[in-house]
């Protein structure tokens, strides 16, 4: 068996469907594809990777990032989503520091933020000529 990620579903707990909805569309823009049999909400397009807003009671949420999205250009979007309401994250740790909301690093340049239910999310910008995302 071989897996495709190109259709994989990505699962978000929240806690206020409407809100995280609202966030999703409104804010990030993402294409809602409609509501599952389940009651949660489904964002993507046919065919491609899915994000599933799974209501829940628990109040329970990862503290890692959950999913990120792949950009061209990190400064940019930073700057566009902060126009949009979005609030990045400033890190000051030993192995992760932030400058402007953005982490580079010698592949990618990063800025994480967190969705209406404490999800935490971020955006990526790949460099370098042929360079290949890596966890």
């Amino acid at each position: 068996m071989t897996l495709v990620l190109s259709k994989a579903t990505t699962v978000l707990p929240v806690d206020d469907l409407a809100r995280a909805h609202g966030f999703y569309t409104e804010t990030l823009g993402l294409p809602h594809h409609g509501m599952a049999s389940d009651g949660s909400d489904l964002f993507g397009n046919e065919g491609g990777p899915m994000l599933q807003l799974m209501p829940t009671t628990d109040g329970m949420h990862s503290e890692h990032t959950a999913i990120s999205f792949e950009v061209p250009d990190v400064e940019a979007a930073v700057a566009e989503m902060s126009a949009h309401g979005v609030k990045f994250q400033d890190y000051d740790l030993p192995d992760l520091k932030t400058e402007n909301h953005i982490c580079t690093t010698d592949s990618e340049k990063c800025a994480w933020f967190m969705d209406t239910e404490n999800n935490i999310l971020c955006i990526h910008e790949t460099l370098g000529v042929g360079a290949e995302y890596s966890l």
